[in-house]
Protein backbone atom coordinates (compact mmCIF):
# COMPACT_ATOMS: atom_id res chain seq x y z
CA UNK A 1 0.00 0.00 0.00
CA UNK A 2 1.51 3.65 -1.01
CA UNK A 3 2.06 5.67 1.88
CA UNK A 4 -0.06 8.72 2.23
CA UNK A 5 1.51 12.17 3.31
CA UNK A 6 -0.52 13.51 6.52
CA UNK A 7 0.04 16.82 8.32
CA UNK A 8 1.07 20.08 8.18
CA UNK A 9 4.48 18.71 5.88
CA UNK A 10 1.96 17.43 3.26
CA UNK A 11 -0.37 20.29 2.94
CA UNK A 12 2.61 22.81 2.50
CA UNK A 13 5.35 20.94 1.12
CA UNK A 14 3.67 18.80 -2.16
CA UNK A 15 2.22 19.88 -5.07
CA UNK A 16 -0.87 18.71 -6.12
CA UNK A 17 -0.71 15.24 -7.99
CA UNK A 18 -3.64 14.75 -11.01
CA UNK A 19 -5.72 11.82 -10.25
CA UNK A 20 -8.90 10.00 -10.93
CA UNK A 21 -11.92 10.89 -9.13
CA UNK A 22 -12.76 8.46 -6.22
CA UNK A 23 -15.92 6.46 -7.65
CA UNK A 24 -19.02 6.91 -5.81
CA UNK A 25 -19.15 2.66 -4.67
CA UNK A 26 -15.84 3.56 -3.08
CA UNK A 27 -16.93 6.44 -1.14
CA UNK A 28 -20.25 4.05 -0.15
CA UNK A 29 -22.71 6.34 -1.93
CA UNK A 30 -24.53 3.78 -3.21
CA UNK A 31 -27.14 3.40 -0.37
CA UNK A 32 -30.62 5.67 0.25
CA UNK A 33 -30.43 8.86 1.55
CA UNK A 34 -31.42 7.07 4.43
CA UNK A 35 -28.44 5.41 4.86
CA UNK A 36 -24.44 6.45 5.06
CA UNK A 37 -23.77 9.10 7.45
CA UNK A 38 -26.91 9.42 9.12
CA UNK A 39 -27.57 5.69 10.21
CA UNK A 40 -23.84 5.84 11.37
CA UNK A 41 -24.48 8.59 13.44
CA UNK A 42 -27.80 7.00 14.77
CA UNK A 43 -25.69 3.79 15.49
CA UNK A 44 -22.98 5.42 16.80
CA UNK A 45 -25.34 7.52 19.26
CA UNK A 46 -27.57 4.24 20.25
CA UNK A 47 -24.01 2.25 21.25
CA UNK A 48 -23.07 5.52 23.60
CA UNK A 49 -26.52 5.62 25.17
CA UNK A 50 -26.05 1.98 26.36
CA UNK A 51 -22.59 3.37 28.20
CA UNK A 52 -24.72 5.66 30.32
CA UNK A 53 -25.57 2.66 32.62
CA UNK A 54 -22.29 2.35 33.76
CA UNK A 55 -21.65 5.70 35.66
CA UNK A 56 -18.08 4.84 35.80
CA UNK A 57 -17.56 5.72 32.93
CA UNK A 58 -14.81 2.66 32.34
CA UNK A 59 -11.17 3.01 32.42
CA UNK A 60 -8.70 4.66 30.48
CA UNK A 61 -7.04 2.27 27.86
CA UNK A 62 -3.53 1.07 28.51
CA UNK A 63 -0.66 2.56 26.78
CA UNK A 64 -0.36 0.82 22.96
CA UNK A 65 -3.70 -1.08 23.61
CA UNK A 66 -6.48 -0.83 20.87
CA UNK A 67 -9.25 0.51 21.59
CA UNK A 68 -13.29 0.61 20.01
CA UNK A 69 -14.05 3.64 19.05
CA UNK A 70 -17.22 4.04 20.43
CA UNK A 71 -16.45 2.80 23.96
CA UNK A 72 -13.39 5.25 24.04
CA UNK A 73 -15.71 7.88 22.59
CA UNK A 74 -18.05 7.02 25.69
CA UNK A 75 -15.50 6.98 27.98
CA UNK A 76 -14.39 10.37 27.00
CA UNK A 77 -17.70 12.18 27.00
CA UNK A 78 -18.06 10.66 30.41
CA UNK A 79 -14.90 13.30 31.06
CA UNK A 80 -16.05 15.78 29.56
CA UNK A 81 -19.34 16.19 31.60
CA UNK A 82 -16.96 16.42 34.76
CA UNK A 83 -15.23 19.08 33.03
CA UNK A 84 -18.17 20.91 32.27
CA UNK A 85 -19.12 20.87 35.74
CA UNK A 86 -15.63 21.66 37.29
CA UNK A 87 -15.88 24.89 34.62
CA UNK A 88 -19.11 25.90 35.82
CA UNK A 89 -18.66 25.04 39.24
CA UNK A 90 -14.40 26.92 39.54
CA UNK A 91 -16.00 29.92 37.14
CA UNK A 92 -13.56 28.97 34.86
CA UNK A 93 -13.92 30.28 30.93
CA UNK A 94 -12.91 27.97 28.51
CA UNK A 95 -12.40 29.28 24.83
CA UNK A 96 -11.51 26.76 22.23
CA UNK A 97 -10.53 27.21 18.15
CA UNK A 98 -11.22 24.58 15.68
CA UNK A 99 -9.42 25.87 12.17
CA UNK A 100 -8.33 23.32 9.33
CA UNK A 101 -9.21 22.98 5.67
CA UNK A 102 -12.49 22.69 4.23
CA UNK A 103 -14.06 18.97 5.51
CA UNK A 104 -10.82 18.66 7.80
CA UNK A 105 -13.39 17.29 10.39
CA UNK A 106 -14.15 20.46 13.02
CA UNK A 107 -17.45 19.92 12.82
CA UNK A 108 -17.67 16.16 13.54
CA UNK A 109 -15.47 16.47 16.85
CA UNK A 110 -17.44 19.35 17.79
CA UNK A 111 -20.42 17.85 17.73
CA UNK A 112 -18.93 14.63 19.43
CA UNK A 113 -17.62 17.49 22.29
CA UNK A 114 -21.59 19.07 22.99
CA UNK A 115 -23.64 16.09 22.16
CA UNK A 116 -23.38 14.83 25.72
CA UNK A 117 -22.65 18.75 27.45
CA UNK A 118 -25.55 21.41 28.66
CA UNK A 119 -26.13 23.84 25.80
CA UNK A 120 -25.92 26.53 28.80
CA UNK A 121 -22.21 25.58 29.89
CA UNK A 122 -21.12 24.62 26.65
CA UNK A 123 -22.04 26.61 23.44
CA UNK A 124 -20.79 26.48 19.76
CA UNK A 125 -19.79 29.81 17.79
CA UNK A 126 -19.90 29.90 14.30
CA UNK A 127 -20.58 33.27 13.07
CA UNK A 128 -21.28 33.50 9.46
CA UNK A 129 -19.75 36.37 6.91
CA UNK A 130 -19.63 39.70 8.74
CA UNK A 131 -22.57 42.69 8.37
CA UNK A 132 -21.76 45.92 6.58
CA UNK A 133 -22.31 47.74 10.51
CA UNK A 134 -19.43 44.92 11.51
CA UNK A 135 -16.99 45.48 8.79
CA UNK A 136 -16.32 49.12 9.94
CA UNK A 137 -15.42 47.70 13.60
CA UNK A 138 -12.56 46.62 15.44
CA UNK A 139 -11.82 43.54 13.40
CA UNK A 140 -11.58 41.17 16.66
CA UNK A 141 -14.96 43.04 17.95
CA UNK A 142 -17.53 40.35 16.60
CA UNK A 143 -15.82 38.16 18.56
CA UNK A 144 -15.27 39.46 21.70
CA UNK A 145 -19.02 39.65 22.16
CA UNK A 146 -18.99 35.91 21.88
CA UNK A 147 -15.92 35.04 24.20
CA UNK A 148 -17.13 32.67 27.45
CA UNK A 149 -17.84 34.32 30.82
CA UNK A 150 -17.22 32.76 34.14
CA UNK A 151 -18.04 29.15 34.14
CA UNK A 152 -18.87 28.56 30.49
CA UNK A 153 -16.77 26.48 27.62
CA UNK A 154 -17.24 28.39 24.27
CA UNK A 155 -16.32 26.06 20.84
CA UNK A 156 -15.34 28.56 17.57
CA UNK A 157 -15.90 26.67 14.74
CA UNK A 158 -13.74 29.12 12.77
CA UNK A 159 -12.67 32.03 14.38
CA UNK A 160 -10.60 35.71 14.35
CA UNK A 161 -8.15 33.08 12.17
CA UNK A 162 -10.93 33.69 9.08
CA UNK A 163 -8.49 36.79 8.29
CA UNK A 164 -4.78 34.59 8.02
CA UNK A 165 -7.04 32.12 5.61
CA UNK A 166 -9.86 32.67 3.42
CA UNK A 167 -9.94 36.46 3.79
CA UNK A 168 -6.18 36.89 3.17
CA UNK A 169 -6.42 33.80 0.14
CA UNK A 170 -9.55 35.23 -1.37
CA UNK A 171 -8.72 38.70 -0.96
CA UNK A 172 -11.50 39.62 1.33
CA UNK A 173 -8.78 42.16 3.07
CA UNK A 174 -6.39 44.25 1.90
CA UNK A 175 -2.64 43.60 2.53
CA UNK A 176 -2.41 46.32 5.26
CA UNK A 177 -5.59 44.51 7.38
CA UNK A 178 -3.65 41.48 6.82
CA UNK A 179 -0.34 42.61 8.04
CA UNK A 180 -1.78 44.31 11.32
CA UNK A 181 -3.72 41.15 12.11
CA UNK A 182 -0.61 39.02 12.37
CA UNK A 183 1.07 42.09 14.46
CA UNK A 184 -2.42 42.28 16.71
CA UNK A 185 -3.39 38.57 16.68
CA UNK A 186 -0.21 37.29 19.54
CA UNK A 187 -1.31 40.41 21.77
CA UNK A 188 -5.04 39.91 21.67
CA UNK A 189 -4.86 36.31 22.65
CA UNK A 190 -2.03 36.94 25.45
CA UNK A 191 -4.19 40.11 26.66
CA UNK A 192 -6.97 37.27 27.17
CA UNK A 193 -4.80 34.52 28.53
CA UNK A 194 -3.72 37.33 31.20
CA UNK A 195 -7.90 37.88 31.67
CA UNK A 196 -8.22 35.07 32.75
CA UNK A 197 -9.16 32.74 29.80
CA UNK A 198 -8.01 29.40 29.00
CA UNK A 199 -7.18 29.63 25.00
CA UNK A 200 -6.75 26.11 23.07
CA UNK A 201 -6.23 26.20 19.52
CA UNK A 202 -6.48 23.59 17.45
CA UNK A 203 -5.48 23.03 13.19
CA UNK A 204 -6.84 20.26 11.54
CA UNK A 205 -4.81 19.03 8.97
CA UNK A 206 -6.09 16.79 6.22
CA UNK A 207 -4.74 16.05 2.96
CA UNK A 208 -4.90 16.38 -0.57
CA UNK A 209 -6.38 12.80 -1.32
CA UNK A 210 -9.02 12.47 1.88
CA UNK A 211 -10.48 16.33 0.88
CA UNK A 212 -11.06 15.30 -2.46
CA UNK A 213 -13.01 12.44 -1.14
CA UNK A 214 -15.07 14.03 1.04
CA UNK A 215 -15.34 16.80 -1.24
CA UNK A 216 -17.02 14.68 -3.49
CA UNK A 217 -19.16 12.52 -1.13
CA UNK A 218 -20.51 16.06 -0.20
CA UNK A 219 -21.43 16.70 -3.37
CA UNK A 220 -23.69 13.33 -4.34
CA UNK A 221 -24.87 13.33 -0.93
CA UNK A 222 -28.05 14.78 0.01
CA UNK A 223 -27.67 15.39 3.55
CA UNK A 224 -24.12 16.30 3.59
CA UNK A 225 -24.76 18.77 0.72
CA UNK A 226 -25.63 21.75 2.95
CA UNK A 227 -21.95 21.48 4.31
CA UNK A 228 -20.77 22.30 0.52
CA UNK A 229 -20.20 25.82 -0.25
CA UNK A 230 -19.37 27.55 -3.12
CA UNK A 231 -16.29 29.20 -1.43
CA UNK A 232 -15.57 25.35 -0.75
CA UNK A 233 -15.13 24.25 -4.23
CA UNK A 234 -13.09 27.65 -4.68
CA UNK A 235 -10.57 27.52 -1.99
CA UNK A 236 -9.76 23.73 -3.72
CA UNK A 237 -8.82 25.80 -6.64
CA UNK A 238 -5.87 27.63 -4.22
CA UNK A 239 -4.70 24.86 -1.84
CA UNK A 240 -1.02 25.89 -2.11
CA UNK A 241 -1.91 29.62 -1.47
CA UNK A 242 -3.82 28.01 1.55
CA UNK A 243 -1.06 26.02 2.55
CA UNK A 244 1.49 29.24 2.39
CA UNK A 245 -1.23 31.17 4.55
CA UNK A 246 -1.44 28.94 6.92
CA UNK A 247 2.49 28.86 7.47
CA UNK A 248 2.71 32.22 7.70
CA UNK A 249 -0.32 32.65 10.60
CA UNK A 250 2.10 29.69 12.44
CA UNK A 251 4.98 31.66 12.27
CA UNK A 252 3.36 34.70 13.85
CA UNK A 253 0.78 33.14 15.95
CA UNK A 254 2.23 29.82 17.58
CA UNK A 255 3.33 31.28 20.85
CA UNK A 256 4.75 29.57 23.45
CA UNK A 257 1.89 31.41 25.81
CA UNK A 258 -0.77 30.53 23.17
CA UNK A 259 0.33 27.54 20.93
CA UNK A 260 -1.11 25.91 18.13
CA UNK A 261 -2.05 21.90 18.41
CA UNK A 262 -1.90 20.41 15.02
CA UNK A 263 -4.78 17.33 14.34
CA UNK A 264 -3.95 14.87 11.65
CA UNK A 265 -7.37 14.26 10.82
CA UNK A 266 -6.95 12.10 7.50
CA UNK A 267 -8.96 9.39 9.85
CA UNK A 268 -11.90 10.86 11.05
CA UNK A 269 -12.59 8.75 14.25
CA UNK A 270 -9.11 9.23 15.37
CA UNK A 271 -8.93 12.81 15.07
CA UNK A 272 -12.26 13.13 16.98
CA UNK A 273 -10.41 11.09 20.03
CA UNK A 274 -7.34 12.30 19.94
CA UNK A 275 -8.58 15.99 20.35
CA UNK A 276 -10.82 15.26 23.09
CA UNK A 277 -8.42 13.15 24.66
CA UNK A 278 -5.66 16.48 24.31
CA UNK A 279 -8.19 18.75 25.08
CA UNK A 280 -9.03 16.91 28.48
CA UNK A 281 -5.65 17.30 29.17
CA UNK A 282 -5.02 21.04 28.83
CA UNK A 283 -7.30 21.46 31.55
CA UNK A 284 -6.57 20.43 35.21
CA UNK A 285 -10.33 18.56 36.62
CA UNK A 286 -11.36 16.88 39.33
CA UNK A 287 -14.95 14.38 39.71
CA UNK A 288 -17.53 16.48 41.16
CA UNK A 289 -20.18 14.48 42.76
CA UNK A 290 -23.53 15.78 41.30
CA UNK A 291 -26.29 17.07 43.69
CA UNK A 292 -28.08 14.23 44.58
CA UNK A 293 -31.72 14.70 43.62
CA UNK A 294 -34.94 13.40 44.66
CA UNK A 295 -38.53 12.62 42.83
CA UNK A 296 -40.77 14.72 44.60
CA UNK A 297 -44.80 13.02 44.71
CA UNK A 298 -46.94 13.81 41.82
CA UNK A 299 -49.23 16.90 42.88
CA UNK A 300 -53.28 15.61 43.96
CA UNK A 301 -55.95 16.02 40.95
CA UNK A 302 -58.39 17.95 43.41
CA UNK A 303 -60.99 17.29 41.09
CA UNK A 304 -59.14 18.88 38.25
CA UNK A 305 -60.88 17.26 34.83
CA UNK A 306 -58.91 17.14 31.60
CA UNK A 307 -60.22 18.73 28.38
CA UNK A 308 -61.75 16.35 25.85
CA UNK A 309 -59.17 15.03 23.31
CA UNK A 310 -62.07 15.72 20.47
CA UNK A 311 -61.37 19.57 21.43
CA UNK A 312 -57.86 19.40 20.45
CA UNK A 313 -55.50 19.11 17.58
CA UNK A 314 -53.94 16.20 17.67
CA UNK A 315 -51.06 15.29 15.31
CA UNK A 316 -52.53 11.98 13.48
CA UNK A 317 -50.58 8.54 14.28
CA UNK A 318 -48.38 8.14 11.01
CA UNK A 319 -46.11 5.22 12.59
Amino acid sequence: MDEVKTGIEAEAGDKPKKKKAPKLKDLGLGVPATGGEVLRDAKEAAAIEAHWRDLSGGKPPKDGKKVKYVDELARLQFELIKLQEWVRVNGLKVCVLFEGRDAAGKGGVIKRITESLNPRVCRIVALGTPTERERGQWYFQRYVAQLPAKGEIVLFDRSWYNRAGVERVMGFCTDDEYQEFLRACPAFEEMLVRSGVILIKYWFSVSDEEQEKRFTERMHNPIKRWKLSPMDLESRKHWVEYSKAKDVMLEHTDKKLTPWYIVDADDKKKARLNCIHHLLQQIPYQDIAPVELELPPRQSDDGYKRPKKSKQNWVPDAY
